[in-house]
């Protein structure tokens, strides 16, 4: 191994009674790749926030080149060489400045910056760090105007201008399409080369398969395996995060009842290929695939939000053409957003506001609102998805995320539906809340069709009876959850396979 850039010593870190890391010992080499996996909740971006210097530790100890390292800030990390790029993009960017006031704001704050600013050469200086992460982009855009891989490229750019002795990326991919994370591994196999010593916190097989050097499994707060022996042990790596393997999972594939929603021949896009398939009453199925691979397109396309290139769908065997989400709803058709803080949250309502609000109608017989009615509602999916709060009348600010999401999702698990379409529901949340939504989707199939879209692959294989696979808009695979092929299946999602052998008819 080359020389410790950066070494972990034993650090614990508690927030209140929740012990979120415990004893953790971690390497950190000059020069190489070191990925961090783990589960949601594991710990990693604990680890990360102390590395940079968000949070202290309760005890242990960090080196930075032999010498003792603890930044009470994230400037003095940045000082020392230790340069992060957050989960969350909105740590990175400044949605109100343009391009090149984001790419150049580190510079613009150091002394003797002056108070006059040359925009021309502010925005030369920007272009030049954008045509390094092939950034085409117009400087003078509005951070505010730009979706969220391309804000998610401008922080990772702006890390990259600060030269960095130790870059840690947590999940940096995670908005990104194939193309746009294969132009970041360039970048890292760069700086490597020049001896920078990378924490890449992830568990996205496609990725780590890609870049790693080294393998850091994190399960619990603790560090649960390391692989560093070529070849890696990528199922061992899996297995040590998760505490079982991933085909190891206790999911007795249901009966398949009447088909509820089927698809016929429906096109995604001018490259993808015809979809045809059906789903069926008292079935959960997954769609997992990259972003980018055609499952926001086809959730909106259920939910009435966007209409198909060709193609038809039948619910309950009728003809099925909404135009808008009122007419999904009034169909019988119940979406749940991925993105809950701007899709579903509402911030100034309670619980009880918050999960009802797409039914208050049904809750005010001869036009008055029964609160009494809502209340019963709430209370119901608060025990059902195991919703942590002290009474329906909370805020919802005062939750948790995963407890929000359980909410989120709750909402349109209220009422019944002929298919409900959950469109990543384990969204930012730990692996118990996961488990608590996961299980609740599954003791409720038996009235409704389930489409779960999950990019995690762990997450479709602890919640599906049938996982597709879809890859730049077009259906490439589909896995009955008994014995799977997991390669097949990661091959797939990563485009490297048409098809398996392990597929039924996906008209079935």
């Amino acid at each position: 191994m080359q020389h410790a850039a950066c070494r972990v010593v034993g650090i614990e870190k508690a927030f209140g009674p929740n012990r979120v890391l415990r004893g953790i010992d971690l390497t950190i080499p000059a020069g190489q790749i070191t990925v961090l996996m783990g589960a949601n909740g594991a710990g990693k971006s604990t680890l990360v926030k102390i590395l940079c210097g968000v949070h202290a530790l309760d005890a242990g100890s960090i080196e930075l080149f032999g010498e003792p390292f603890s930044p009470t800030s994230p400037s003095q990390a940045i000082e020392a060489g230790v340069v992060t790029v957050h989960q969350s993009i909105n740590d990175g960017v400044i949605p109100d400045l343009d391009v090149a006031s984001n790419l150049m704001l580190d510079r613009l704050n150091e002394p003797g910056a002056g108070f006059f600013i040359n925009q021309g050469k502010l925005r030369s200086d920007a272009r030049k760090i954008a045509s390094a992460m092939g950034l085409d982009i117009d400087v003078r855009t509005q951070v505010a105007d730009l979706g969220v891989a391309e804000r998610q490229l401008i922080a990772i750019a702006r890390a990259m201008a600060k030269d960095p002795k130790v870059l840690i990326l947590d999940e940096p991919t995670s908005s990104l399409s194939a193309t746009e994370a294969e132009r970041l591994f360039k970048l890292l196999d760069h700086l490597r080369e020049t001896g920078v010593a990378i924490l890449y916190i992830s568990h996205r097989m496609s990725d780590i398969r890609r870049i790693a050097d080294r393998i850091i499994s994190m399960r619990d707060g603790q560090i649960s395996g390391t692989f560093q022996t070529a070849p890696l042990d990528y199922e061992g790596a899996v297995t040590a995060m998760l505490g079982h393997a991933m085909t190891a999972v206790d999911i007795d594939v249901a009966a398949k009842g009447e088909p509820v929603i089927e698809l016929d021949g429906l096109k995604l896009s001018e490259g993808g290929a015809p979809i045809t398939l059906s789903v069926h009453r008292n079935e959960v199925v997954a769609i997992t695939g990259l972003l980018g691979s055609g499952k926001t397109k086809l959730a909106s396309i259920l939910f009435g939000m966007e209409t198909p290139l060709a193609g038809e769908m039948r619910l309950v065997g009728k003809p099925y053409k909404p135009a808008s989400p009122e007419a999904a709803i009034t169909a019988g058709v119940f979406m749940s957003p991925k993105d809950r803080a701007s899709n579903g949250v509402i911030p100034t309502f309670d619980i009880t506001q918050n999960l009802t609000l797409p039914f208050t109608a049904r809750h005010a017989p001869f036009s008055f609102l029964s609160r009494a009615s809502e209340k019963r509602t709430t209370q119901s999916m608060i025990e059902q998805l195991g919703v942590v709060c002290q009474s329906p009348a909370d805020d919802i600010g005062t939750l948790s995320g995963g407890n929000q999401q359980k909410v989120m999702v709750g909402r349109w698990m209220a009422e019944a539906s002929q298919l409900l379409v959950l469109d990543e529901p384990f969204q930012g949340v730990d692996i118990r809340a996961r488990r608590d939504i996961g299980r609740s989707i599954r003791d409720t199939a038996g009235e409704r069709a389930t489409i779960v879209f999950a990019a995690e692959l762990d997450e479709a294989l602890e919640i599906a009876d049938r996982i597709l696979v879809l890859y730049e808009h077009s259906l490439v695979g589909e896995h009955r959850n008994e014995a799977v092929d997991l390669s097949a299946i990661l091959a797939q999602v990563s485009g490297q396979a048409a098809h398996s052998s392990n597929t039924e008819t996906l008209a079935s």
